[in-house]
Parts: structure tokens; sequence; C-alpha cells
């Protein structure tokens, strides 16, 4: 957390940047610290996630179809026809709803998650619009968190060596 805490400000916004793609979540995170621990600022992304304009979660959401890795699910062990049937309903969803299909897998097994991504997608292609935009916005949510945990966990043993 210290590390986090001292960082000056613009390299605070891109580490954040990294959890969540939103501009206005990273710097609201960035101008209030510092943070006692990673309880409080757990509890402020997840509070500055909730508060996300419609244009900061599509901001977000277009930050995820950059990231440098193929299609959420693909990397998981599947048939040939689970894979075709997945890159199928990715192609559906995305357009659908016009931004990557996004859901937090933290505790999902390896050997899950090709039939729990494939499932979560033909399910959410029912939603219309404005669910789906809610749905997604919580599953964002729910990454960045995880993300920034990470982060902060990866900082602070970086700084006890």
């Amino acid at each position: 957390m210290h590390r986090f805490n001292e960082a000056d400000a613009g390299a605070a916004e891109e580490a954040l940047l990294a959890c969540c793609g939103s501009h206005r979540w990273a710097l609201r995170l960035t101008a209030h610290r510092p943070y006692p621990d990673i309880e409080s600022l757990l509890a402020a992304a997840s509070e500055a996630s909730y508060d996300l304009r419609p244009a900061d979660l599509a901001e977000a959401l277009a930050d995820e179809s950059w990231m440098p890795q193929p299609l959420l699910g693909m990397r998981a062990p599947g048939s040939q026809a689970a894979h075709t049937a997945l890159r199928a309903a990715h192609a559906a969803y995305e357009a659908r709803f016009g931004h990557v299909f996004v859901v937090c897998l933290e505790s999902v097994a390896p050997e899950e998650m090709l039939d729990t991504v494939l499932s979560s997608i033909r399910t959410r292609l029912a939603n219309d619009p404005d669910e789906e935009r809610l749905i997604a916005a919580d599953e964002l949510r729910r990454i960045a968190l995880t993300r920034l945990e990470h982060l902060v966990a990866t900082h602070s043993e970086a700084g006890a060596r």
C-alpha cells in the first residue's frame, strides 16, 4: 500500500488504468490517496465503479478489447468444436452489444472456464441492452477489484524485497 500511496499521480493513474480502463475511475482513486489499507482502497474502487457514467463504462469496455489476450475462455482446455462455438458466441455478443464480453472468472477452475464463459455469453445474449450494460458494469467492477488487489499485493511484495 505504501508504494501505491506514495507513487506520483501519473504512475498511480497508469497502474490503475491497467485495472480498469476508465480515466475517471483511475483519477478518482488517485486523487483520494492515501488509503490506510487494501480494504479501504477496494471499497473506494468499488464505489467509483458504481459511479461510472455510460461514457466511462464505454471507455473501460473499449480498453478491454485492446487487451493483448485471446478471447475470454479461448485458453481453457476444450474441444475444437467448443472453441469454435465460443468464437461464434463472442462474435454474436459483440455484434449485439457493441463491446467485448466481460465476466469475472476469479473462482472458476481452469477446466470449467470454457463452459462457464460459453454459458454466460449465451445467457446474456438474451438480455436487453440496458440490462446487459448493468451486468457488464458489475462484471467489470469485479474484474477491476481483482486486478487492483493483485496490483497492490505485487507492489507490496516488490517493496518488501
